[in-house]
């Protein structure tokens, strides 16, 4: 139903209060199916408060993924909750930090677009943020742009955002705009209570800044009790009926109907004067089904180099759990930590009775020794091996060692290496800067006939997401086909190899790119549904009827 119109186009914004990680990108993507379910075109935008451009040069532990989009932003990672949830792309318009709108501002400047004036966080800053905002607006052509603030309130970096916001919904006038409130609700075991003063504290601050909250959603371990949701209404200025409960869950894809359970799409668009109806998260509901009611299970091992922080993998996590809907198993992941598989460490009990190995993507040296020999593990004990990026890099070192090229390595590490299976692209030779200047977004491959990623996708030629700066080296291509690891994916020029797999394996596929990006729970990629259901017929268990029927199964 987007009409294009940005003069109609309504605004949710979600801030956050008391402490950060409450779940705004989890609520923001909720809400976002929610609207979808009232067939509304939707477009989602993050707004970070730090300074850094983008997060492409942050390390994972500080900022968790690095997620892409198809026209090669490197952006944060709830971007992925948006598009996962919402079934809807987002491009380098949808995550705008402090870094960027600076710089622009600053850009401006240089070339006297303010005719010598004294530029200011108020208006040039502001107004920089709220030009985001149309911008989004008129190139998506969503009914509902839905718009969520990093960080928590009382953040001084994120002043300049809630102070664009509030002004921002001055403009385009006040019914236009919801303005939705996330905080805690601790509970306190030693008095057995759920305190409500941190919710009172962070709206009082939210107000101070001269934004009144339309619908509060309450972070809580325990459901909320009348006394205690009247008691939030009365004291932040908030309608009961808008005071809504979130409860900790082990399943982010249950929260959309959580919320529809208390009529929070209904609010939402009573307020924003859209129409109303049923709304259908009939498809939703049978996708949770799947995934409550699991003929079996299955461990896969993910071996990787920031495993202290699953963030910094928390698009794999989401895909491997799609592919078990796919093949109606339940996945659990067991996490490797690739320097524990250096030396002489003894690698069997890592792997012992998992049904498949991942190795995902990375950067630097560290640990590179342990992933390449998890894909040796894999390689010589038959088990199903996904590589993805580093993974697919790995995989080729480790073939080439096995054929005989001792001394097998990559450029990344060793720029004089004697064998360079892996070397830089040609394109990146004279790239000196960090930030996007990696090979970033979605690029065709071409598959070969036959091959198993050609059977998983049911297709010749596919689009994937990429992020890398090095390559399987053309001049080792036909030493390792002889040794069984073939290319079957290719840039459609025949250049970049994209697929590598064992022919002489059960289920070993390496790819350059990141398909992990492109799952969606309605739709898990195809790569990783094949990889589970391999997996899953290598070493997963078989549920009896009694335990597939059980609803206590976990999710």
């Amino acid at each position: 139903m987007a009409d294009g119109k940005e003069d109609n186009t309504r605004y949710i914004f979600v801030t956050g209060g008391v402490i950060s990680s409450l779940g705004k990108g989890i609520a923001s993507a909720s809400i976002g199916r929610l609207m979808i379910a009232h067939d509304l075109g939707v477009a989602l935008l993050k707004f970070d408060p730090y300074i850094n451009v983008d997060p492409g040069t942050m390390n994972p532990y500080q900022h968790g993924e690095v997620y892409v989009t198809d026209d090669g932003a490197e952006a944060d990672l709830d971007l992925g909750h948006y598009e996962r949830f919402t079934d809807r792309p987002t491009s380098r318009l949808s995550n705008a930090t402090t870094g960027m709108v600076y710089g622009a501002v600053i850009e401006k400047e240089r070339r006297g677009d303010y005719l010598g004036g004294t530029v200011q966080v108020i208006p040039h800053i502001t107004d920089e943020i709220k030009s985001r905002l149309h911008k989004l607006a008129a190139a998506a052509g969503a009914n509902v742009v839905i718009v969520e603030i990093g960080g928590t309130v009382g953040d001084i970096e994120g002043l300049p955002f809630l102070e664009a916001i509030r002004q921002f919904a001055l403009d385009v006038g006040r019914r236009r705009c919801v303005f939705i409130h996330l905080t805690l609700v601790p509970y306190i075991g030693g008095a057995g209570e759920l305190k409500t003063k941190p919710t009172q504290h962070s709206v009082r601050e939210l107000r101070a800044i001269g934004i009144q909250p339309d619908v509060l959603i309450c972070r809580t371990a325990r459901p909320l009790d009348d006394a205690t949701r009247a008691k939030i209404a009365l004291f932040t200025n908030v309608p009961l009926e808008a005071v809504v409960e979130a409860v900790d869950t082990d399943n982010i894809y249950d929260i959309p109907l959580r919320l529809r359970k208390q009529n929070l799409d209904g609010l939402i668009l009573e307020r924003l004067d859209l129409p109303a109806g049923e709304g259908d998260l009939s498809g939703w509901e049978d996708m949770l089904e799947r995934m409550r009611h699991p003929g079996g299970e299955v461990d896969i091992a993910v071996v990787g180099k920031y495993t202290g922080l699953r963030d910094s993998y928390k698009s794999i996590i989401e895909a491997l759990a799609h592919g078990g809907i796919a093949a109606a198993a339940r996945v659990n992941v067991r996490w490797v930590e690739s320097t524990d598989l250096e030396g002489d460490a003894d690698q069997a009990p890592c792997f012992d009775g998992v049904g498949g190995i991942l190795v995902p993507g990375g950067f630097g040296e560290r640990g590179i020794e342990g992933k390449i020999a998890a894909a040796r593990y894999a390689r010589e004990n038959g088990i199903p091996y996904l590589g993805i990026c580093l993974g697919l890099q790995v995989a080729v070192i480790d073939a080439a060692r096995a054929a005989g090229l001792e001394e097998a390595y990559s450029m990344e590490f060793d720029v004089d290496c004697r064998d360079p299976v892996i070397c830089l692209m040609d394109e990146q030779k004279k790239v000196t800067r960090m930030g996007g200047t990696m090979r970033l977004g979605a690029y065709p491959c071409v598959l070969v006939e036959g091959s198993r990623a050609a059977r998983a996708y049911g297709a010749a030629e596919v689009s994937e997401r990429h992020r890398h700066r090095y390559e399987l080296n053309n001049e080792y291509r036909e030493a390792l086909a002889a040794a069984g690891l073939e290319v079957t994916g290719a840039s459609p020029d025949g250049l970049l190899a994209e697929v590598v797999e064992l022919s002489n394996h059960p289920w070993f596929v390496a790819v350059q790119f990141h398909p992990e990006l492109k799952s969606r729970p309605l739709a898990p990629h195809p790569l990783f549904a094949a990889f589970v259901a391999a997996a899953y017929a290598a070493g997963g268990r078989t549920y009896s009827p009694e335990e597939r029927a059980a609803s206590k199964i976990p999710l």
